[in-house]
């Protein structure tokens, strides 16, 4: 994947964000590409999956507070701790940049820290104790069905690079993006596949449980003595604010694109509501609490288990925040057609072939990555309902709620009624 998909992805990345700085990012290159309304639905998808997304770190934070201080904290609790930690992100976000930034870098430092711990400890574990886990060529290689089965989640995990994007006009050189995607490529594909190794070093692959996985690692590499106890517990308060971390880092960007997007009359205009004091998309951010504690909630009633939740949440979510880049990898070839005379501070090589071949392969993997997530079992040729109605039913309500506000878009715009005041919002 990294070869195949990541390595594409990111050149062609690199030359979008490099070529066409700006705040709205991926919504301003699929309009220049395919026009306003096409632009209007992929910003309605980038923004709001983050609102669909959130329950599901969230969950996941449950899950390991649980875990590492209330082992046997109810399912009710879980999900108004995560309905508290959605409004907390919203009021960071709203507070400042800065503020937000920090937090991000707080977190994305914390983050190396416990991958560093878990890739250590679990060799350290093994040479002392075994691996957990056969580690030869055969065992390690993936059947077709198992591999499909993974690929949406290998997908998800190493997207979301453009959104340095939004961020360009604070930038001193937008020369530098290359480098810094590629650079972020390379560590987040480093951290993933030796903090991965260092848990299946210590723990068998059948006891790695969805949400609690990275906690039930910490006890077996420190013990349950009190020393090994109280690391656990740094390790697993770390964990939890780099959850707030990453939500925090999407929720700035994603916001920032729709607030440009309605500042055009392109969403709702209470989405552009920018706060008077930090300029902060103050709007954007508040209804996509909103729509997290709206989701949270009703899935809730599907789940039996957080483990069963935390998946429902994540599947649904990354099928609407893939979606966006169907339009968006088509978007890098037309531009190069069509606004062959733009000055390209970055230029991916090779000729038309090569960019067509790069588009196509991408554009793949990134559709049948949302076909697995709703169908998984799909490569088997079965199909269970009772998972894939309601993931399915979400996306498909999500994309009506998008024509629906594409309507009331373009009736606004003819009526020349586009406001972003506080009224507006309220």
């Amino acid at each position: 994947m990294l070869v195949v998909f990541v390595i594409p992805y990111g050149l062609i990345t690199s030359e979008l964000s490099a070529t066409y700085p700006g705040e709205g990012g991926i919504h301003d290159w699929i309009k220049r590409a395919f026009g306003k309304n096409w632009a209007i639905r992929v910003t309605w998808f980038y923004w709001v999956n983050v609102g669909l997304w959130m329950p599901a770190v969230y969950i996941l934070f449950a899950g390991t507070f649980a875990e590492l201080f209330f082992p046997d904290l109810s399912l009710a609790m879980q999900i108004a701790i995560c309905i508290s930690l959605t409004w907390l992100t919203v009021w960071i976000c709203n507070v400042s940049v800065n503020v937000g930034l920090w937090v991000s870098n707080l977190c994305a430092i914390l983050k190396i820290a416990i991958i560093s711990v878990l890739a250590i400890g679990g060799f350290v574990h093994a040479f002392n104790h075994g691996f957990a886990n056969e580690f030869t060529f055969s065992a390690m290689l993936p059947s077709f069905e198992t591999g499909s089965a993974f690929l949406p989640a290998l997908v998800f995990n190493l997207m979301g690079f453009e959104l340095v994007a939004t961020m360009t006009k604070e930038m001193k050189d937008v020369k530098q993006v290359p480098k810094v995607i590629f650079l972020a490529i390379a560590v987040t594909a480093f951290l993933y596949v030796v903090g991965t190794l260092g848990i299946l070093a210590a723990l068998p692959v059948q006891d790695i449980g969805l949400v609690a996985g990275i906690v039930d690692t910490f006890k077996v590499l420190f013990g349950d003595g009190a020393f090994g106890q109280a690391i656990t517990l740094m390790l697993g308060v770390m964990t939890l604010i780099t959850f707030i971390g990453n939500m925090v880092s999407w929720t700035m960007g994603s916001s920032r694109a729709a607030a440009e997007s309605a500042k055009e009359g392109e969403l709702p205009e209470c989405v552009g509501y920018l706060s008077a004091k930090y300029a902060t998309p103050v709007g954007a951010n508040v209804i996509t609490g909103l729509v997290s504690t709206a989701v949270i909630v009703i899935y809730a009633f599907f789940a039996s288990s957080n483990d069963e939740l935390f998946w429902s949440m994540f599947a649904f979510s990354s099928c609407i925040f893939l979606l966006p880049y169907l339009f968006m990898f088509p978007a890098y070839l037309k531009l190069r057609v069509t606004d062959a005379q733009q000055i390209r501070p970055f230029k991916v090589p090779g000729n038309f072939v090569t960019q067509l071949v790069m588009t196509l392969i991408c554009f793949a993997i990134i559709a049948q990555a949302v076909v697995l997530f709703i169908f998984p079992e799909i490569i088997s040729s079965s199909i269970d309902w009772t998972y894939s109605a309601p993931v399915l039913g979400g996306v498909l309500m999500t994309i009506v709620v998008g024509e629906v506000l594409l309507y009331r878009s373009l009736a606004a715009n003819k009526a020349g009624k586009i406001s972003t005041s506080k009224e507006a919002c309220v």
